[in-house]
């Protein structure tokens, strides 16, 4: 026998090989958004606390709380404009009496009721947008929730040389693995 190995002791190696790709699957619930937008749409806020959002919840009662102060002082400013002019049409008020706007002739509380006025209703449509924008915000956020994202998809933009031309080409790669 050309080979033996008597004399030499044996040594057992066991190898184990350790799985680094671990799945965990997700139970999606497809009722989620429409429970969010639901409660954003009841109570606005509501539905940001639900996706577990808070940071929102103040950037929504801000956006709320400053387009309904808008509205109210705009809209009594309107009528102070509109109750000095009634009031001088009817007689009631003469010009320079009135402790307001006295100063002012007819024309420029015309001015003032037209100003005040576009702006109460634009602070009325920014109000409603900003409420509206809760409750997508809300849906949204709580369908990306349930995005999958993991590192087997991944997309990165690519340089790569022709090799026709030699010429510097980009691209877009998308990979998945299995």
């Amino acid at each position: 026998m050309l080979f033996s190995n008597t004399g030499l002791a044996q040594e057992e190696i066991s190898l184990t090989v350790k799985d680094t790709v671990t799945t965990k699957y997700k139970e999606i619930n497809p009722l989620s958004p429409a429970k969010a937008a639901f409660y954003s749409a009841v109570l606005p806020g509501l539905g940001q606390a639900y996706n577990k959002k808070y940071w929102k919840i103040p950037l929504v009662y801000g956006g709320l709380g400053l387009g309904i102060y808008y509205y109210t002082w705009n809209n009594k400013k309107y009528h102070e404009f509109r109750d000095e002019y009634k009031g001088r049409l009817d007689g009631t008020i003469k010009k320079g009496n009135s402790s307001i706007y006295g100063a002012l002739d007819n024309d420029g509380l015309i001015r003032g009721q037209k100003f005040h006025q576009r702006n109460r209703d634009l602070s009325a449509l920014i109000t409603a947008g900003i409420y509206i924008l809760n409750i997508i915000d809300a849906n949204v956020d709580a369908h990306l929730l349930q995005f999958n994202v993991n590192e087997n998809l991944s997309v990165r933009p690519e340089l790569y040389q022709n090799e026709t031309d030699y010429q510097f080409k980009t691209g877009l790669k998308l990979t998945y693995n299995f």
